[in-house]
């Protein structure tokens, strides 16, 4: 039995009710929901006492269930014969309610004769377009609602709010007569995903209050929580409830489909007058056999987001593979929050996971994570630069130990630079100190190349300061050696010293300057270097290539490379690539300039290492091993590690010598 309209058009015809409500008999139908979706939208805006109209009645339950719980004085009226005689019939018992045949649009009551005006689809039926016929009829609708509304009074529509509506809504509330808000009515939501209705779209809860003119325009809206957002232009309003709609849009096709096994879909979550998203939620998917769980959320405790495991697609693939759901959702705690706990967190999140649940799954919802909290992220600095863009040092909880980082705001996801922090006691009082003899793998692979040379004389050009870290451990590390270090921007060397305990000396110096200009300045000079390192990062997110920028790359800069080397110098790239073609071509570019090539990459890491020299002396896996076992001798003598910097199994595993 088909009980839609056949056009959009029907929606507002009156034949058309007529014939719905006899195919329907007595069984009521609710649009976007029922009472005990909405009372605790209705109990907030009508009082027991109030005088209440409902336009546009139909066959609802609606009525009834606010007649039983204390509302008396309740008029129902519809253009449908047919409704108003069920209607009739059905609530003999309701004596105080009235059931009026009667046309919404030409009214024949007072003015100024009820408290409230509810209408619970009726807007949505009226005006399926923008016709002028359909505009007309909505125009008198509102006159109408305007009339009889008493001061004070308030209409209250629940609608999809397509855009069309939305547009003339608030053409006609919102001006200093009428306070205007609007509130996302989820219980409603997830009412139609529990029956299986198909209409997961989001539903609204408009409340228009007449007032005489007051000094200015009030506009509301809550699409989350208890918390109302003052918003100060309607367009403001348009483009929320835009947003919200667009996102219902993804989750209702992604509650209809499984993705590709190498594709996933991120979206953010911000809540209404916050500028930053809340959380990024990365949705992955797998048809294997192997799924034998259909859904859960994998909530990332702060600080954790940027490893390889939560801030990568291979790796989110890898974590829904070990976990063996078919659909999970991976969720990442933006930083600029407050987040009090765990299950804080999963609360917050309980309405989107429900919308982004596989077609068929029902059920409590697995909430996973690393652990009994949400990790902890404490901001010690937030500054600007010209160069950098806006960036934020933090200290961040890792397995037990605090770690504090450098992470550029245009980048969120990729840890500039990083230091351990360390407690020493120093005359019986304990001091929070840099730990010099932690650094990143990727930052310890790049010094197993150093070691290749000889340290005794070691001249070093790191260029890209970031939070010096790498320079620190090369300087504290290798007592003769000899770092010079380059940054474009004056504001990494400040940070660097103020919150990473840089030391410039001697030993250590650094220059404000553009990398490629300082690469051809010492080429012209006839200097000379042992090691050459490329630490920077891009800001050109368009390339798929984070490090280093792409100028950096160009034949004539790997000229000025190779010219400053020394004999067996070594130069020593930071690649994070993620075009393979254009990975691909990179290596080629440096064959071109480099007789002998190795990359280092592990697989959980998102950096790979290239060595690169023109010396006669050959890259082997002996004198790899020999390098990496003197390396962490060396770092374990100046008590900077107690074990190891570098895993030799690991590092020789990840070797692969390109020529």
């Amino acid at each position: 039995m088909n009980l839609l309209p056949k056009t959009h058009k029907e929606f507002s015809d009156k034949d058309y009710w007529n014939k719905f409500f006899k195919k329907r008999g007595n069984k009521a139908f609710e649009w976007y929901g029922e009472y005990i979706e909405l009372c605790e939208h209705l109990h907030k805006y009508i009082k027991q006492k109030d005088a209440i109209l409902i336009a546009g009645c139909g066959n609802s339950s609606l009525s009834a269930d606010l007649y039983d719980i204390g509302f008396s004085n309740i008029t129902n009226i519809d253009v449908s014969e047919v409704v108003i005689k069920q209607m009739k019939a059905a609530n003999l018992e309701r004596t105080n309610m009235k059931f009026l045949l009667m046309d919404a649009l030409n009214m024949t009551f007072a003015n100024d004769e009820f408290n409230v005006v509810l209408d619970k689809g009726t807007l949505d039926a009226l005006m399926p377009d923008e016709s002028k016929e359909t505009i007309e009829r909505v125009d008198q609708y509102f006159a109408e609602i305007k009339r009889v509304l008493k001061l004070g009074g308030r209409y209250l529509c629940i609608s999809l709010l397509q855009k069309h509506i939305l547009n003339k809504l608030l053409k006609e509330f919102c001006d200093k007569s009428w306070m205007f808000r609007v509130v996302r009515c989820h219980e409603a939501e997830e009412k139609n995903i529990e029956n299986g209705d198909g209409n997961t779209l989001p539903v609204f809860f408009i409340v228009a209050t007449k007032f005489k003119e007051m000094p200015k325009l009030i506009l509301e809206i809550c699409l989350a929580g208890d918390k109302m957002v003052r918003l100060d232009t309607p367009q403001e309003l348009q483009d929320c409830i835009r947003s919200v709609q667009d996102t219902a849009f993804v989750t209702n096709g992604l509650t209809k489909t499984t993705l590709d096994e190498n594709d996933e879909v991120a979206m953010d979550l911000m809540q209404p007058g916050e500028e930053s998203p809340r959380y990024t939620l990365y949705i992955v998917d797998q048809k294997r056999a192997q799924s034998i769980n259909k859904y859960a959320i994998f909530i990332v405790p702060q600080g954790r987001e940027s490893e390889w495991l939560f801030g990568t697609p291979a790796g989110r693939r890898q974590l829904q593979d070990s976990a063996r759901f078919g659909r999970l959702v991976v969720a990442v705690l933006r930083r600029g929050h407050l987040f009090q706990s765990l299950d804080a967190v999963k609360e917050e999140l309980a309405h989107s996971a429900k919308m982004l649940a596989p077609y068929g799954f029902s059920g409590q919802i697995p909430f996973l994570s690393l652990g009994s909290d949400v990790g902890k992220r404490v901001k010690v600095y937030e500054g600007s630069s010209k160069v950098s863009g806006d960036f934020v040092v933090e200290d961040v909880d890792v397995e037990g130990s605090t770690h504090r980082r450098l992470v550029f705001l245009d980048n969120q996801f990729l840890v500039q630079s990083e230091a351990k922090l360390k407690t020493i006691k120093k005359k019986n009082k304990t001091k929070t100190v840099i730990d010099f003899g932690y650094i990143s793998m990727y930052h310890s692979f790049m010094c197993v190349c150093v070691q290749l040379g000889n340290t005794d004389t070691a001249k070093v050009a790191v260029l890209g300061l970031g939070g010096g870290s790498l320079c620190m451990f090369l300087k504290k590390c290798f007592d003769k050696v000899q770092v010079t270090a380059v940054d474009l921007d004056p504001a990494m060397l400040d940070v660097a010293k103020k919150h990473f305990e840089l030391e410039t000396d001697e030993r250590l110096q650094v220059q404000i300057k553009d990398g490629v200009d300082f690469l051809k300045d010492e080429a012209k000079s006839g200097h000379q270097y042992d090691a050459v390192m490329f630490d920077m990062d891009s800001k050109d997110r368009t390339l798929g290539l984070s490090c280093p920028p792409r100028q950096f790359l160009d034949e004539d800069v790997l000229a000025d490379v190779k010219t400053i080397l020394s004999n067996d110098g070594h130069f020593i790239l930071n690649l994070v690539c993620r075009d393979t073609k254009l990975q691909e071509s990179i290596l080629e570019t440096l064959k071109r300039h480099f007789k002998h090539l190795i990359s280092v990459k592990l697989y959980e890491e998102v950096n790979e290492i290239v060595f690169a020299t023109n010396s006669n002396k050959l890259y082997t896996m002996d004198n790899l091993e020999a390098a990496v076992k003197s390396l962490n001798g060396i770092a374990r003598q100046k008590n900077l590690v107690k074990i190891k910097c570098v895993d030799l199994k690991d590092f020789l595993q990840s070797v692969t010598i390109i020529s």
